[in-house]
């Protein structure tokens, strides 16, 4: 009965700690038709237009430009990057292609999706989608591994007739981001995110910047995740951990329980 009680108790223990996992992992909140959204993108990596995870950023330019977007990125996150670009009535075949940087500015692999796509002539609209790699928290110097911070996004078209270049297209670019919890914590944090501009500021421009004047600092970037960027130490693994440490000592207390109770030397009655 009391083993049961044990069980019971334990696998209760269990539900409550992963049903917070469970709710984390849901995608975020979506946050479309926000008239703070960017209506622009820029046209190089210095002067890419930054956006908030969430939102849908819009944009006018024409075929053959190169669009920049930027956005932030936490360790445990995994973006998922979707563009759209909307065509004039009139045109031929032509290919679309985006790409994401890190910090770093280090093209990033997708997962899956559809990065690279044709539209056939006179389509209204070609869709592309890249899901990048969970985001981590430490990697080797060595490794091309996605780490918090900016990430850059980058939209063009990589084909087209001569006919059809420079002719005006409308994109529309949207990030959002997968909470993948414990699954993907290291033992290891950055110091810093990055953020465009803190590799390079010198001690003169952190003391400007202690002192309230930061009309020298080097920083480009003003966006960050919500709830700030993450210590990288403390994760759903830890709860895990700590429930599976539990449940190892009730083992050993029922096995010591009933090999106690089958070891004891049965009564003799008296007189036999």
């Amino acid at each position: 009965m009391w083993m049961t009680r044990v069980l019971s108790a334990s696998l209760l223990m269990l539900g409550l700690a992963a049903a917070p996992a469970v709710a984390d992992s849901s995608p975020s909140p979506s946050a479309s038709g926000d008239s703070a959204a960017p209506a622009a993108a820029g046209t190089s990596f210095r002067t890419a237009t930054e956006i908030e995870q969430g939102r849908t950023a819009t944009a006018n330019g024409s075929a053959g430009d190169y669009l920049y977007w930027s956005f932030p990125a936490d360790s445990g996150q995994r973006p998922t990057v979707k563009a759209t670009v909307k065509l004039p009535g009139t045109h031929a075949a032509e290919t679309w292609q985006v790409d994401v940087y890190d910090g770093l500015r280090r093209r990033q692999s997708c997962q899956y999706g559809a990065q690279i796509r044709t539209a056939a002539a006179g389509a209204a609209s070609v869709d592309l989608t890249c899901v990048l790699r969970t985001v981590r928290a430490w990697s080797e110097q060595w490794a091309n591994d996605p780490l918090p911070g900016t990430y850059y996004v980058r939209l063009t078209v990589t084909e087209l007739t001569t006919g059809d270049l420079g002719l005006p297209v409308d994109t529309e670019l949207r990030v959002d981001s997968k909470d993948i919890g414990g699954a993907a914590a290291v033992d290891g944090s950055l110091a810093e995110p990055l953020v465009p501009g803190i590799a390079v500021r010198s001690e003169a421009q952190e003391s400007q910047s202690e002192s309230g004047d930061s009309s020298d600092s080097a920083v480009l970037s003003s966006i960050e995740p919500d709830d700030g960027w993450s210590s990288g130490w403390w994760s759903d693994r830890w709860v895990w951990t700590a429930i599976g440490g539990v449940l190892a000592a009730l083992a050993g207390i029922g096995g010591y329980a009933l090999t106690r109770g089958s070891g004891r030397p049965s009564r003799v009655p008296p007189g036999a």
